[in-house]
C-alpha cells in the first residue's frame, strides 16, 4: 500500500494533511542501522512517508570567491535518497518516500528517471519526486554540469522524465538532452508525481506551470509559507491550473510538540496537503532521541 494509494497523483487528501518525517541525515553519522531504526520507527509510528534531503557532496566553504550559501559542509553526511529508499522499501510496506529535494540539474536526466522508476517500482508505488536546483556550484563542477543553467536544464528535465516515465519510444532533443528512440524498461506503473521546492519567485512560477506540488521549507515561519502558498495557489489560477489538483508541502522546522501541531494546523487551515517534521538542529545526537521525538509528535498528532 503507498502513501498516495487512495488518492490522486498529486498526494491531495480533502480530508486531512498527511504527515511525514525528514530523516536526519546530519546527526546520524550516515550509520546504517540508523537507517533501519528510523525507517521502521516512522511506519510504527503512523507517520504518512519518509522525507530525504540530497547532497552527493559537502564543500569545504573557507576561502571562496563568491561564498557558498548554503549551510551544510564536508563534515555533513547525506545517504543518496534513491539508494536508501531503496533499502527501506524492502524492509516497509506502507510509508511512502519523498526526495524532498532531489538536486536533479547536477544529475543525468535518464539516470534520474531509471533509479526513480525502480524505486517506485520496487516500493509499489510509494515514491514521490521532490526536485530543486540547489545552491552548490562546487557539487555541480564535481558532477559535470553547469550550475548557471541550472533553472533551463530543470524544465526540460520534467519534460524528458515524465515522457521517460509514461511513453513507449522516446523521441527528444532539447538544448541539454537528447533520446533518439530509446526506451525507459522497465518503466513505472504510474507517472510519478513530480514536485518542485525552493524559496524564490522563479521556483513558485516554475511549479505553476510544470509541477504536481510542492515543498515549502520552514526556515522563516508558517505566516510565510502560507502566504507563500497563497501567491502560488494564485499563478495557478492564472495559467488555468486547478488548485485541488496540485500538492502542497510544508516542512515544519518548530521544536515541540504544541508548536509542530500549531503550524501544522494552520496549515491545514490554508489548504496544505503535506506536512513534514523535522528533528535535526534539535541536539538530539542517537536515533532512540530523534525517535522519542517523534514518539510524542505522533501522541500529540494522534497518528497511531
Amino acid at each position: 500500500m503507498s502513501e498516495d494509494s487512495s488518492v490522486p497523483p498529486t498526494g491531495r487528501d480533502t480530508d486531512r494533511v498527511r504527515i511525514g518525517a525528514v530523516y536526519p541525515q546530519t546527526e546520524l553519522g550516515g550509520d546504517p542501522h540508523a537507517v533501519r531504526r528510523f525507517g521502521t520507527a516512522v511506519e510504527d509510528l503512523g507517520f504518512d512517508y519518509l522525507l530525504a534531503y540530497d547532497h552527493v557532496l559537502g564543500a569545504v566553504h573557507a576561502d571562496r570567491t563568491p561564498p557558498l550559501t548554503g549551510p551544510y559542509t564536508e563534515h555533513d553526511p547525506f545517504h543518496d535518497p534513491f539508494v536508501m529508499f531503496a533499502f527501506l522499501a524492502g524492509i516497509t510496506e506502507r510509508i511512502g518516500f519523498s526526495t524532498g529535494v532531489l538536486i536533479l540539474p547536477q544529475r543525468q536526466t535518464a539516470l534520474v528517471a531509471r533509479q526513480a522508476a525502480d524505486v517506485d517500482l520496487l516500493s509499489g508505488g510509494r515514491l514521490r519526486l521532490g526536485v530543486g536546483v540547489g545552491w552548490s556550484p562546487v557539487e555541480y563542477e564535481a558532477l559535470g554540469q553547469n550550475f548557471r543553467t541550472r533553472g533551463a536544464r530543470q524544465e526540460e528535465q520534467i519534460q524528458l522524465l515524465r515522457q521517460l516515465f509514461t511513453e513507449p519510444v522516446v523521441e527528444f532533443s532539447g538544448r541539454f538532452d537528447r533520446v533518439d528512440r530509446a526506451a525507459l524498461t522497465p518503466q513505472p506503473s504510474r507517472a510519478i508525481p513530480i514536485w518542485l521546492g525552493g524559496a524564490t519567485k522563479a521556483a513558485l512560477e516554475r511549479a505553476a506551470r510544470l509541477a504536481d506540488g510542492f515543498i515549502f521549507f520552514g526556515a522563516t515561519g508558517i505566516d510565510t509559507a502560507v502566504e507563500s502558498w497563497q501567491g502560488l495557489r494564485e499563478r495557478l489560477h492564472a495559467v488555468g491550473r486547478p488548485v485541488e489538483d496540485f500538492g502542497a508541502e510544508y516542512v515544519v522546522l518548530s521544536q515541540g510538540a504544541d508548536a509542530v501541531s500549531t503550524e501544522i494546523a494552520a496549515w491545514r487551515a490554508a489548504g496544505g496537503t503535506h506536512a513534514a517534521v523535522a528533528t535535526m538542529g534539535f541536539g538530539l545526537n542517537t536515533v532512540e532521541a530523534h525517535i522519542d521525538y517523534l514518539t510524542t509528535i505522533a501522541d500529540t498528532l494522534n497518528l497511531t
